[in-house]
Protein backbone atom coordinates (compact mmCIF):
# COMPACT_ATOMS: atom_id res chain seq x y z
CA UNK A 1 0.00 0.00 0.00
CA UNK A 2 1.81 3.53 -0.79
CA UNK A 3 1.64 5.74 1.86
CA UNK A 4 0.02 9.49 1.55
CA UNK A 5 2.16 12.45 1.78
CA UNK A 6 2.50 16.32 2.36
CA UNK A 7 5.69 17.82 0.59
CA UNK A 8 7.63 20.64 2.30
CA UNK A 9 9.81 22.50 0.20
CA UNK A 10 12.57 25.09 2.01
CA UNK A 11 13.31 28.80 1.61
CA UNK A 12 16.65 30.96 1.78
CA UNK A 13 19.59 30.13 4.08
CA UNK A 14 19.36 26.46 4.19
CA UNK A 15 22.39 25.35 1.25
CA UNK A 16 25.42 26.30 4.02
CA UNK A 17 28.57 24.55 4.40
CA UNK A 18 27.54 20.66 5.29
CA UNK A 19 25.22 20.59 2.43
CA UNK A 20 28.25 21.10 -0.31
CA UNK A 21 27.92 18.18 -2.78
CA UNK A 22 24.23 17.45 -1.61
CA UNK A 23 23.28 17.65 -5.10
CA UNK A 24 25.68 15.73 -6.78
CA UNK A 25 25.99 13.04 -3.63
CA UNK A 26 22.35 12.27 -3.87
CA UNK A 27 20.67 12.84 -7.48
CA UNK A 28 21.30 10.33 -9.94
CA UNK A 29 19.09 13.00 -12.63
CA UNK A 30 21.33 13.91 -14.57
CA UNK A 31 18.72 15.04 -17.19
CA UNK A 32 17.50 17.24 -14.68
CA UNK A 33 20.86 18.98 -13.37
CA UNK A 34 21.52 19.42 -17.60
CA UNK A 35 18.34 21.58 -17.55
CA UNK A 36 19.66 23.63 -14.36
CA UNK A 37 23.22 23.54 -16.02
CA UNK A 38 21.67 25.24 -19.35
CA UNK A 39 19.75 27.43 -18.04
CA UNK A 40 22.37 29.30 -15.56
CA UNK A 41 25.24 29.24 -18.39
CA UNK A 42 23.09 30.31 -20.65
CA UNK A 43 23.07 33.45 -18.77
CA UNK A 44 26.87 33.58 -18.07
CA UNK A 45 26.41 32.39 -14.51
CA UNK A 46 27.55 29.65 -12.27
CA UNK A 47 26.09 26.29 -12.87
CA UNK A 48 24.56 24.13 -10.16
CA UNK A 49 26.85 21.53 -10.59
CA UNK A 50 30.12 23.89 -10.94
CA UNK A 51 28.68 25.28 -7.68
CA UNK A 52 27.89 22.26 -5.52
CA UNK A 53 31.28 20.63 -6.66
CA UNK A 54 33.76 23.03 -5.91
CA UNK A 55 35.99 21.26 -3.39
CA UNK A 56 35.46 24.34 -0.79
CA UNK A 57 32.53 26.43 0.32
CA UNK A 58 33.18 29.99 -0.12
CA UNK A 59 30.56 32.36 1.68
CA UNK A 60 30.92 35.04 -0.95
CA UNK A 61 30.31 32.42 -4.01
CA UNK A 62 27.71 30.12 -2.56
CA UNK A 63 25.90 32.67 -0.45
CA UNK A 64 25.78 35.39 -3.20
CA UNK A 65 22.01 35.82 -3.78
CA UNK A 66 20.91 34.01 -7.50
CA UNK A 67 23.66 31.24 -6.47
CA UNK A 68 21.55 29.97 -3.48
CA UNK A 69 18.52 30.34 -4.95
CA UNK A 70 19.74 28.24 -8.06
CA UNK A 71 21.26 25.03 -4.98
CA UNK A 72 18.11 25.37 -3.24
CA UNK A 73 15.81 25.50 -5.88
CA UNK A 74 17.90 22.50 -7.73
CA UNK A 75 18.32 20.41 -4.45
CA UNK A 76 14.40 20.36 -3.81
CA UNK A 77 13.38 19.48 -7.14
CA UNK A 78 15.86 16.47 -7.50
CA UNK A 79 14.84 15.45 -3.60
CA UNK A 80 11.92 15.43 -5.42
CA UNK A 81 12.01 13.48 -8.26
CA UNK A 82 14.22 11.09 -5.86
CA UNK A 83 10.80 10.39 -3.68
CA UNK A 84 9.76 6.32 -5.02
CA UNK A 85 6.36 7.21 -6.15
CA UNK A 86 5.65 3.03 -6.17
CA UNK A 87 5.67 3.52 -1.90
CA UNK A 88 4.08 7.10 -1.52
CA UNK A 89 1.33 8.90 -3.02
CA UNK A 90 1.96 12.64 -3.24
CA UNK A 91 -1.23 14.37 -2.06
CA UNK A 92 -0.34 18.15 -1.50
CA UNK A 93 2.96 20.31 -1.87
CA UNK A 94 3.48 23.47 0.41
CA UNK A 95 6.47 25.58 0.87
CA UNK A 96 8.46 27.98 3.52
CA UNK A 97 9.57 31.90 1.63
CA UNK A 98 11.64 31.16 -1.50
CA UNK A 99 10.54 27.35 -0.85
CA UNK A 100 7.04 28.48 -2.88
CA UNK A 101 8.86 28.74 -6.14
CA UNK A 102 10.28 24.80 -5.33
CA UNK A 103 6.88 24.16 -4.34
CA UNK A 104 5.37 25.58 -8.04
CA UNK A 105 8.44 23.01 -9.93
CA UNK A 106 7.40 20.24 -7.97
CA UNK A 107 4.13 20.60 -8.68
CA UNK A 108 4.61 21.14 -12.70
CA UNK A 109 3.29 24.95 -12.47
CA UNK A 110 6.92 25.61 -14.03
CA UNK A 111 9.26 22.98 -15.56
CA UNK A 112 12.82 22.66 -14.16
CA UNK A 113 13.76 25.16 -16.45
CA UNK A 114 11.49 27.77 -16.20
CA UNK A 115 11.50 27.13 -12.40
CA UNK A 116 14.87 27.96 -12.70
CA UNK A 117 14.84 31.18 -14.71
CA UNK A 118 12.42 32.32 -12.16
CA UNK A 119 14.27 32.09 -9.21
CA UNK A 120 17.44 33.35 -10.67
CA UNK A 121 15.29 36.25 -11.83
CA UNK A 122 13.85 36.86 -8.54
CA UNK A 123 17.19 36.32 -6.47
CA UNK A 124 18.41 39.41 -8.70
CA UNK A 125 15.74 41.53 -8.27
CA UNK A 126 15.48 41.04 -4.62
CA UNK A 127 19.58 41.18 -4.10
CA UNK A 128 19.70 44.73 -3.72
CA UNK A 129 16.60 45.02 -2.07
CA UNK A 130 16.53 47.46 0.99
CA UNK A 131 16.10 46.71 4.10
CA UNK A 132 16.81 43.38 6.77
CA UNK A 133 15.30 40.64 8.05
CA UNK A 134 15.93 38.70 11.52
CA UNK A 135 14.57 36.16 13.36
CA UNK A 136 13.21 36.09 17.12
CA UNK A 137 11.75 32.36 18.62
CA UNK A 138 8.23 33.43 20.48
CA UNK A 139 8.20 29.97 22.19
CA UNK A 140 9.64 28.97 25.17
CA UNK A 141 12.24 25.71 25.61
CA UNK A 142 9.21 22.76 25.54
CA UNK A 143 7.53 24.33 22.35
CA UNK A 144 4.95 26.40 23.99
CA UNK A 145 4.08 29.87 22.97
CA UNK A 146 5.70 32.23 25.16
CA UNK A 147 3.50 35.12 26.14
CA UNK A 148 6.03 37.54 26.76
CA UNK A 149 8.19 37.28 24.33
CA UNK A 150 5.26 37.48 22.07
CA UNK A 151 4.19 40.75 23.89
CA UNK A 152 7.75 41.94 22.68
CA UNK A 153 7.99 41.21 19.31
CA UNK A 154 4.24 42.98 18.48
CA UNK A 155 5.27 45.55 20.98
CA UNK A 156 8.29 46.09 18.45
CA UNK A 157 6.08 46.02 15.29
CA UNK A 158 3.94 49.50 17.10
CA UNK A 159 6.87 51.10 17.68
CA UNK A 160 8.30 50.88 14.23
CA UNK A 161 4.85 50.22 12.69
CA UNK A 162 5.57 51.89 8.87
CA UNK A 163 9.13 50.02 9.36
CA UNK A 164 9.02 46.87 10.65
CA UNK A 165 6.74 44.11 9.48
CA UNK A 166 5.89 40.53 10.56
CA UNK A 167 7.72 39.00 7.48
CA UNK A 168 7.69 35.34 7.98
CA UNK A 169 5.00 33.32 10.64
CA UNK A 170 7.39 30.41 11.15
CA UNK A 171 6.30 27.62 13.67
CA UNK A 172 7.67 29.01 17.01
CA UNK A 173 9.81 31.66 15.43
CA UNK A 174 8.92 35.32 14.13
CA UNK A 175 10.98 36.16 10.84
CA UNK A 176 10.68 40.10 11.04
CA UNK A 177 11.81 42.43 8.24
CA UNK A 178 11.95 45.97 7.64
CA UNK A 179 14.47 48.81 7.67
CA UNK A 180 17.97 48.67 8.39
CA UNK A 181 17.96 50.97 11.36
CA UNK A 182 14.36 49.88 12.37
CA UNK A 183 15.59 45.94 12.35
CA UNK A 184 18.55 47.20 14.51
CA UNK A 185 16.65 49.28 16.85
CA UNK A 186 13.76 46.01 17.13
CA UNK A 187 17.15 43.51 17.80
CA UNK A 188 18.87 45.93 20.61
CA UNK A 189 15.23 46.07 22.30
CA UNK A 190 14.97 42.36 22.70
CA UNK A 191 15.86 40.07 25.10
CA UNK A 192 19.04 38.10 24.29
CA UNK A 193 17.89 34.07 24.39
CA UNK A 194 19.45 30.82 23.57
CA UNK A 195 22.76 32.70 22.50
CA UNK A 196 21.79 32.59 19.40
CA UNK A 197 18.43 35.30 19.30
CA UNK A 198 17.87 37.74 17.93
CA UNK A 199 19.68 36.52 14.69
CA UNK A 200 20.40 38.68 11.93
CA UNK A 201 19.65 36.76 8.57
CA UNK A 202 22.85 37.75 6.58
CA UNK A 203 22.48 38.81 3.31
CA UNK A 204 18.90 38.91 3.53
CA UNK A 205 16.70 42.11 2.66
CA UNK A 206 13.12 42.69 4.11
CA UNK A 207 11.68 40.19 2.30
CA UNK A 208 7.94 39.69 2.35
CA UNK A 209 6.86 43.80 2.74
CA UNK A 210 6.43 46.19 0.82
CA UNK A 211 9.82 47.08 0.62
CA UNK A 212 10.27 44.36 -2.27
CA UNK A 213 7.24 46.16 -4.34
CA UNK A 214 9.99 47.35 -6.96
CA UNK A 215 11.15 43.80 -7.70
CA UNK A 216 7.51 42.68 -7.80
CA UNK A 217 6.56 45.05 -10.46
CA UNK A 218 9.86 44.17 -12.40
CA UNK A 219 8.85 40.66 -12.18
CA UNK A 220 5.27 40.99 -13.14
CA UNK A 221 6.50 42.38 -16.58
CA UNK A 222 8.92 39.51 -17.08
CA UNK A 223 6.44 36.88 -16.17
CA UNK A 224 2.96 36.88 -17.87
CA UNK A 225 0.60 34.25 -16.60
CA UNK A 226 1.18 32.34 -20.04
CA UNK A 227 4.59 31.25 -18.68
CA UNK A 228 2.40 29.19 -15.91
CA UNK A 229 1.00 25.80 -15.82
CA UNK A 230 -2.17 24.19 -14.48
CA UNK A 231 -0.83 22.49 -11.00
CA UNK A 232 -0.42 19.28 -11.67
CA UNK A 233 -0.50 18.46 -7.49
CA UNK A 234 -2.27 20.84 -4.87
CA UNK A 235 -0.20 23.82 -3.99
CA UNK A 236 -0.98 25.33 -0.33
CA UNK A 237 0.52 28.94 -0.44
CA UNK A 238 1.66 31.39 2.50
CA UNK A 239 -1.63 32.58 3.31
CA UNK A 240 -2.81 28.62 3.77
CA UNK A 241 -4.92 29.32 0.59
CA UNK A 242 -4.99 25.67 -1.55
CA UNK A 243 -4.90 25.92 -5.49
CA UNK A 244 -6.15 23.02 -7.02
CA UNK A 245 -4.75 20.60 -9.56
CA UNK A 246 -5.72 21.02 -12.92
CA UNK A 247 -8.45 23.89 -12.15
CA UNK A 248 -6.54 26.87 -11.03
CA UNK A 249 -6.85 30.17 -12.14
CA UNK A 250 -3.14 30.63 -13.39
CA UNK A 251 -3.94 34.73 -13.83
CA UNK A 252 -4.40 34.85 -10.09
CA UNK A 253 -1.30 32.31 -9.21
CA UNK A 254 0.57 34.53 -11.38
CA UNK A 255 -0.23 37.88 -9.38
CA UNK A 256 -0.20 35.62 -6.18
CA UNK A 257 3.16 34.45 -6.78
CA UNK A 258 4.76 37.73 -7.71
CA UNK A 259 2.89 40.38 -5.33
CA UNK A 260 1.31 39.17 -2.76
CA UNK A 261 3.45 36.63 -1.98
CA UNK A 262 6.78 38.94 -2.80
CA UNK A 263 5.14 42.26 -0.59
CA UNK A 264 3.50 40.44 2.15
CA UNK A 265 3.73 38.31 5.29
CA UNK A 266 4.33 34.95 5.02
CA UNK A 267 2.44 32.45 6.89
CA UNK A 268 4.28 28.88 6.61
CA UNK A 269 2.61 28.16 9.92
CA UNK A 270 -0.55 28.26 8.56
CA UNK A 271 -0.22 26.76 5.22
CA UNK A 272 1.56 23.56 7.06
CA UNK A 273 -1.64 23.43 9.30
CA UNK A 274 -3.98 24.23 6.10
CA UNK A 275 -2.52 21.18 4.72
CA UNK A 276 -2.34 18.63 7.13
CA UNK A 277 -6.07 19.51 8.13
CA UNK A 278 -7.10 19.29 4.50
CA UNK A 279 -5.40 16.45 2.94
CA UNK A 280 -4.15 14.29 6.04
CA UNK A 281 -0.81 12.74 5.02
CA UNK A 282 0.61 9.72 6.53
CA UNK A 283 3.86 11.24 6.38
CA UNK A 284 5.27 14.84 5.81
CA UNK A 285 8.42 14.58 3.44
CA UNK A 286 10.43 17.50 4.13
CA UNK A 287 12.84 18.50 0.94
CA UNK A 288 16.63 19.46 0.77
CA UNK A 289 18.90 20.91 0.99
CA UNK A 290 19.16 21.25 4.98
CA UNK A 291 17.89 19.99 7.83
CA UNK A 292 16.13 23.19 9.19
CA UNK A 293 12.62 22.81 8.41
CA UNK A 294 11.94 19.90 10.98
CA UNK A 295 12.00 22.39 14.07
CA UNK A 296 9.28 24.55 12.18
CA UNK A 297 7.17 22.01 10.83
CA UNK A 298 6.90 20.06 14.83
CA UNK A 299 5.93 23.26 16.01
CA UNK A 300 3.44 24.24 13.71
CA UNK A 301 1.94 20.58 14.36
CA UNK A 302 2.05 20.84 17.96
CA UNK A 303 -0.06 24.04 17.95
CA UNK A 304 -2.94 22.52 16.25
CA UNK A 305 -2.31 19.66 19.04
CA UNK A 306 -2.31 17.37 15.49
CA UNK A 307 -2.52 13.79 16.42
CA UNK A 308 -2.18 14.61 19.84
CA UNK A 309 1.38 16.20 19.88
CA UNK A 310 1.61 19.14 22.46
CA UNK A 311 5.30 19.14 23.20
CA UNK A 312 8.69 18.72 21.99
CA UNK A 313 8.81 15.75 23.86
CA UNK A 314 6.15 14.24 22.08
CA UNK A 315 7.28 15.41 18.47
CA UNK A 316 10.96 13.48 19.60
CA UNK A 317 8.91 10.68 20.80
CA UNK A 318 6.88 10.36 17.38
CA UNK A 319 10.34 10.30 15.56
CA UNK A 320 11.44 7.80 17.10
CA UNK A 321 9.51 5.09 16.46
CA UNK A 322 9.48 2.45 13.36
CA UNK A 323 7.71 4.92 11.08
CA UNK A 324 8.37 8.43 12.05
CA UNK A 325 5.60 11.05 10.56
CA UNK A 326 8.05 13.75 9.27
CA UNK A 327 10.36 12.90 6.62
CA UNK A 328 13.74 14.32 6.26
CA UNK A 329 15.84 14.15 3.10
CA UNK A 330 18.64 15.73 4.49
CA UNK A 331 18.83 12.91 6.98
CA UNK A 332 20.71 10.18 5.61
CA UNK A 333 18.71 7.31 7.61
CA UNK A 334 15.86 9.34 7.21
CA UNK A 335 16.06 9.65 3.32
CA UNK A 336 16.91 5.87 3.18
CA UNK A 337 12.67 5.43 3.87
CA UNK A 338 11.92 7.46 0.73
CA UNK A 339 14.12 5.73 -2.28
Amino acid sequence: MKKTALVVCPGRGTYNKAELGYISNNTNNTGLLAQFDQVRSGRGLATVSGLDQQPAFSRSVHLKADNAAALIFAAGVCDYHSINSNHFDVVAVTGNSMGWYTALGCAGVLTPASGMQLVTDMALLTADGAGAQFIYPVIDDNWQPDNNRIALVQQQLAIHSVELYMSIVYGGYAVIAGSEQAVKAAMTALPPCDERFPMLLAGHAAFHTGFMQGASDKALSLWPAARFNQPQLPLIDGRGQIWPNFGSDLAALQRYTLQHQVCQTYDFSKALQVAVKEFAPQHIILLGPGTSLGGAVAQSLIEINWQGLSSKQDFIAAQQSEHPYVLSMGIAEQRLLLG
